[in-house]
């Protein structure tokens, strides 16, 4: 067999290393440090935001967002639902309650005519979700949340350079959260981020991700010795100043990475076009798509388990898109919401990542069509 086309794949380097071997000769390596506060300097004016918290993964952040807007028990927060179910589960660790919305068929992101209709007494906000990192309706959604008196949350996590209306991702709700697992579009392997340009939310949540206390770096060089005092259960969601060493470097690669996955992303449209059965994914005209993932949809005549199969089997790496939460025994949901169930069936991913060179992106179109077509012709 061929060399394998992964599914995804950092780009990291000497840039990467030469980073991290700073931060091993400054002696500090927790969390929450010196370069930690670089990082989030770099990453608010970035998203062009006032304020930028680095956090140990993008839970971490999203339930800090949700903890600092004050959701908890007997609240409901709407939830689109075609999203890994960090998103739901986020909002369960509040001790509230996750409603999912349906969503778009076009870029999957929650429907705002889903979400209003599920607006009732007890929802206190709207947790909206950048599917694969193309920005969901930002207007639609405030709109929404200021005639029912809600914030409004982004769950950025794959979103890192997309742009909605010519603004940054991240900037687009009340709170935003970004993930830096190894599949997003910059990575240190895991790590989070929580953006906002509150400064109330923005200090209380700086304080309730390091257990209830001032970071330890507001003390470094004091010559009294200051004692905290914890008047409030926080978290350990920080992050390791080695992450952010690694993160400051992939943030000033964002606009070389990005505009690679661009490329692969038009290179497939060029390519797989016209392949009947299969639908590629949509870029609206007035959002920048970041391209995380590259998920077509399979006509429901396909077995997309057999589809899979066959493209692994022939070095081509796959998966399913992602979840439809409302489906998940975990949640206890007994709504359908047909779109996102009807995409939780047909999606497939096919490798999208910034190392892709041409004959790879045709290799991996060049299988997808050979399968697509022996499967329809046998079906």
């Amino acid at each position: 067999m061929s060399e394998v086309v992964s599914l995804g794949q950092p780009t990291v380097g000497e840039e990467e290393l030469e980073a991290v071997s700073r931060v091993f000769a400054s002696g500090w390596l927790s969390g929450a440090g010196p370069a930690c506060r670089a990082f989030e300097e770099q990453l608010a004016a970035t998203v062009g935001t006032q304020h930028a918290l680095a956090t140990s993964n993008c839970g971490a952040a999203l339930h800090l967002g949700l903890d600092v807007l004050g959701a908890g028990p007997g609240d409901e927060v709407i939830v689109g639902d075609y999203t890994f179910p960090a998103t739901g589960h986020s909002v369960m660790w509040t001790g509230a309650t996750p409603v999912f919305a349906d969503v778009r068929p076009d870029i999957w992101s929650a429907d705002p005519a889903s979400v209003e209709s599920l607006v009732t007494e007890r929802t206190v906000g709207i947790l909206a979700v950048d599917v694969f990192g193309q920005p969901a309706d930002y207007d639609e959604l405030r709109a929404i949340a200021d005639r029912h008196g809600l914030w409004l949350m982004e769950d950025a996590a794959c979103s890192a350079g997309a742009t909605y209306k010519g603004r940054p991702a991240g900037s687009l709700a009340d709170v935003a959260t970004f993930s830096f697992h190894g599949r997003k579009g910059i990575t240190a392997g895991e790590g989070g981020a929580l953006t906002t340009d509150d400064p109330e939310l923005a200090a209380r949540a700086r304080k309730l991700h390091t257990y209830g206390i001032e970071p330890a770096l507001t003390r470094e060089g004091a010559r009294e010795l200051p004692v905290p005092s914890f008047d409030e259960a926080g978290y350990n969601y920080r992050l390791s100043d080695v992450a952010a060493a690694i993160m400051s470097v992939q943030l000033r690669r964002l606009p070389d990475l990005l505009a690679a996955r661009r490329r692969v992303a038009g290179l497939y449209g060029e390519l797989l076009g016209d392949l009947e059965l299969v639908t590629l994914p949509v870029a609206l005209p007035d959002r920048e798509h970041p391209w995380q993932s590259y998920v077509v949809a399979l006509d429901g005549s396909l077995d997309r388990g057999a589809v899979a199969t066959a493209l692994r089997e022939q070095g081509v790496q796959c998966n399913f898109g992602t979840y439809a939460s409302h489906v998940q025994p975990v949640y206890g949901s007994t709504r359908h919401l047909p779109v996102s169930a009807d995409l939780f069936a047909r999606h497939l991913a096919i490798p999208m990542h910034a190392n892709l060179r041409d004959d790879e992106v045709e290799r991996v179109a060049d299988t997808l069509r050979r399968v697509v077509t022996s499967s329809a012709a046998t079906r």
